[in-house]
């Protein structure tokens, strides 16, 4: 059950596990919609107002997002470092080192 306004750990589920190639353009951005609202309730909303179903919720989406982020920081991180490693190369083929 999900607290008024919010989404239920089902939908959220569905959502998931749902291949976004099987969703319609409408659906990704209803979902992107509804999902921001729902991370701003959540964020909002003193826990002791939260049913124990949306705690877990919240908390696992929160875990969610978090190894996200984490893993389009080290995505970021290794793209600059294959990058610096092309320039290095392309100037070492071109002749163009710094000293």
């Amino acid at each position: 059950m999900s607290d008024l306004g919010r989404k239920g750990l089902g939908d959220q589920a569905k959502e998931k596990v749902t291949p976004d190639s099987q969703k319609s353009t409408l659906d990704q951005a209803k979902e992107g919609a509804s999902g921001a609202y729902d991370r701003a309730a959540g964020a909002v909303q003193p826990d002791s107002d939260k049913s124990a179903t949306q705690k877990l919720g919240d908390s696992t989406r929160s875990g969610s997002d978090e190894a996200s982020n984490q893993g389009q920081g080290i995505l970021a991180s290794a793209q600059e470092t294959i990058g610096n490693a092309a320039q290095s190369i392309q100037d070492t083929v071109s002749g163009n080192t710094k000293k």
